[in-house]
C-alpha cells in the first residue's frame, strides 16, 4: 500500500472517530435531530470521508479492503452536498450508528496489518 493511502486513511479514520466522538452524547435519533451543531458536525466530517474515498484514495487500495462499500460512502457525500435540505437525518443517524463504526474497524485492523 502506497504512503499515501496510509496517509488517507489515518484521516479517514480521523473523520470517523470525530463522528463518533460528536455524536456520543446523544442516545437516540430525536436527541442527535434536536441537536444543530452536532449534526452539522457529523454531517460535515461524512462529507470529508465520501471525498477521500472518492478522489484521494488509490482504486488498489479500495479493492484491498472490500468490506467497505466506498461507492455508497461517496454516494452519500453526494446527497449531502447536492441536496443538504433533502437528506433524510435518519439515514444520517444509522449511519453514525451502524456503518461508522463498522468504517473505523475495518480501517484499524487494515492499518494494523501494515
Amino acid at each position: 500500500m502506497k504512503d499515501r493511502d496510509i496517509e488517507v486513511l489515518n484521516k479517514i479514520l480521523d473523520h470517523a472517530s470525530k463522528i463518533l466522538d460528536y455524536s456520543s452524547t446523544c442516545k437516540s435519533y430525536v436527541e442527535f435531530a434536536d441537536s444543530g451543531i452536532i449534526v452539522d458536525a457529523c454531517v460535515f466530517n461524512i462529507m470529508q470521508i465520501g471525498e477521500l474515498a472518492k478522489s484521494e484514495l488509490s482504486d488498489e487500495t479500495k479493492q484491498q479492503i472490500k468490506a467497505i462499500p466506498w461507492n455508497n460512502i461517496y454516494g452519500m457525500r453526494n446527497r449531502i452536498v447536492h441536496g443538504y435540505s433533502y437528506v433524510d437525518m435518519k439515514i444520517i443517524w444509522e449511519t453514525i450508528c451502524d456503518n461508522i463504526p463498522e468504517l473505523k474497524k475495518e480501517i484499524t485492523e487494515t492499518l494494523s496489518q501494515l
